[in-house]
């Protein structure tokens, strides 16, 4: 774990804060601020001589978040290359875990809400929110081994990649190939250089950096790809040592600023004034499938990778620190969130209910975690007391 004096690198307050930012948000939504706020949050912007005009809640979605995802992105080949996924033997085991943290709960979305209207919604319950599972970890897991945290982490990264495959993959939509080819070379472009930013420290060719990644972003927001993707692929191909620092400058603004302002912009609904049996499927299979699906389907999975361990080696976590990796798994937020903006976006009701699900079943896993979490992290407490 990192240990900085900003608390905006700690986990713990950076998901406080994002925790305060939604409930503000859906606070705002359902109170007579509602309009004032929304007027802003539709009011659009455009850049001009490009095809770039974007709603203020469009420009947070699409432009904020892709600064997130670099970050990520850059966290994702660290493990890969140097890190807790970087050998087969590493990841195998949170891989199998992570196989089941999205089969289940799609399982059971598809289920509840698998009918005309609202099919799509399926990728949404398959995202753990890192940061957020980490910081409840941080918070209530004083005295787990440090292996739950690796396996855990392994296991949101993992599905961090999912997600991010969901997002291109399944949310492209009328692509202009040729305005995607233009937004690779661009990304090419800025790999080469952060090679030469990495012998030479230069700062010119950091500025230049910076102007290519905001060319290779609004090439892929026009050319019909989700434009986060564009910070994805220039944090996977960014040289290491720029990358390094680029990630420990973003990260308090992130955690700070980034996050919590998409979490308030998503989290901005009404809650609908209708009976609980009117509810879109949407919302109980979300409700439902993020702590329930995460649960079963991480435990499920994580033991069935126990079982297939080399006979006489010891398991490195035993099946209860397993289930509480599950159930941190449910927290779903930030992409849960944004896959549910992108499975809905042509239902406004539907993609509000969805969201409230995504609220309402991160709440949930948060709860149930900090009381599992804290019992095992007793249980540990109290064996090396004994042992003492």
């Amino acid at each position: 774990m990192r240990i900085s004096a900003n608390p905006l690198r700690g986990q713990q307050f950076s998901a406080a804060l994002l925790l305060a930012a939604a409930a503000l948000g859906l606070l705002f939504a359902n109170l007579a601020t509602h309009d004032p706020i929304a007027a802003v949050l539709h009011a659009h912007i455009a850049i001009p001589g490009t095809a770039l005009d974007l709603s203020i809640e469009e420009w947070v979605a699409d432009g904020l978040l892709a600064i997130f995802f670099l970050v990520v992105a850059i966290e994702l080949r660290h493990e890969l290359t140097h890190g807790e996924l970087n050998s087969v033997h590493k990841a195998v085991q949170p891989a199998i875990a992570a196989a089941g943290g999205v089969l289940v709960p799609i399982g059971i979305y598809l289920l509840i809400a698998g009918g005309e209207g609202t099919q799509n919604g399926w990728p949404i319950p398959t995202a753990t929110d890192i940061a957020f599972a980490l910081g409840v970890l941080a918070m209530f897991g004083k005295g787990l081994p440090p292996a739950v945290r690796v396996f855990l982490l392994a296991l949101a990264i993992l599905d961090d990649i999912i997600g991010i495959i969901f997002i291109a993959v399944l949310f492209a939509h009328d692509v202009n190939w040729l305005m995607f080819a233009l937004a690779v070379v661009a990304v090419v472009i800025f790999a080469l250089l952060s090679r030469v930013l990495a012998k030479t420290g230069s700062s010119g060719i950091a500025v230049l950096m910076g102007v290519i990644g905001v060319v290779a972003w609004g090439l892929m927001a026009v050319s019909g790809i989700h434009a986060t993707i564009a910070g994805v692929l220039l944090g996977l191909f960014m040289s290491p040592a720029p990358a390094e620092k680029t990630r420990h400058a973003l990260e308090p603004t992130v955690n700070g600023v980034i996050l919590p302002i998409f979490a308030f912009v998503a989290a901005f609904v009404v809650i609908p004034q209708v009976p609980l049996s009117e509810l879109s499927p949407a919302f109980w299979a979300i409700l439902i499938a993020l702590p329930v699906g995460k649960i079963i389907g991480i435990t499920l999975f994580g033991w069935i990778s126990l079982q297939l361990r080399p006979r006489g080696t010891a398991p490195s976590l035993v099946l209860p620190d397993i289930l509480a990796a599950g159930v941190l798994g449910g927290i779903g937020f930030t992409v849960s969130l944004l896959l549910a903006n992108l499975a809905f976006a042509g239902d406004g009701a539907v993609r509000d209910e969805a969201i409230l699900g995504v609220l309402g079943g991160s709440l949930i896993a948060l709860v149930l975690s900090a009381v599992f979490v804290s019992m095992r992290a007793r249980h540990y407490r109290m064996l090396a007391a004994a042992a003492a």
